[in-house]
């Protein structure tokens, strides 16, 4: 359901974010972003002689290739427009992030490798959603994996407590993996 609909305005701004997971065929995973934000209006702009209504003022690209296990194996980061020259110059720093896994301590890793004068704000920013499509991507890929291995072992499945709907005392988790259900238990 869309949000009701508020007093007269007019828009000013609009950035797109667009996810995508793919399974490579050598078994790796492409996890990639692609980030515009446009101005309804006109921007003076000395680099690129100004910067006309509906035309992109940022427009990134990252891709990060990764594992079965999160670990990341590479990375490409691009930026097709910015409103200052220099800006394409620090997607090679993204590079940095190569050889660490996505999961627990990820923010805290790029913010360490990529935070502030190391990096751009907007590739930045696209991390986080990142590696939540990567989970998405490999979700089906995991699940397999852990009905493949020894049924004698417990995994504790990765969504539990991430959100309201996943809690441990949630109807969801009763119902898709009760030996981890928390809430009060059926008389």
């Amino acid at each position: 359901m869309p949000l009701s609909a508020p007093s007269a305005r007019k828009k000013l701004h609009t950035r797109n974010i667009e996810l995508n997971g793919y399974l490579r065929e050598d078994g790796l995973f492409d996890i990639e972003a692609h980030m515009t934000d446009i101005k309804t209006y006109s921007i003076d702009n000395k680099w690129r002689d100004g910067i006309a209504p509906g035309e992109a003022l940022h427009e990134m690209w990252v891709r990060l290739t990764i594992d079965g296990n999160f670990k990341i194996i590479d990375v490409e980061a691009t930026t097709d427009n910015s409103p200052f020259e220099m800006c394409p110059n620090i997607t090679e720093a993204y590079k940095d992030l190569i050889g660490i896994n996505i999961g627990a301590g990820w923010r805290r890793t790029v913010n360490e490798k990529v935070k502030g004068k190391k990096g751009c704000t907007h590739i930045s920013e696209l991390m986080g959603p990142l590696a939540t499509v990567s989970f998405q991507t490999m979700m089906g890929n995991i699940q397999k994996k852990n009905n493949r291995e020894d049924k004698k072992k417990h995994f504790k499945p990765m969504v539990l407590n991430s959100c309201h709907a996943w809690a441990d005392d949630s109807e969801v988790v009763k119902t898709f993996f009760p030996e981890y259900y928390a809430g009060e238990k059926d008389a």
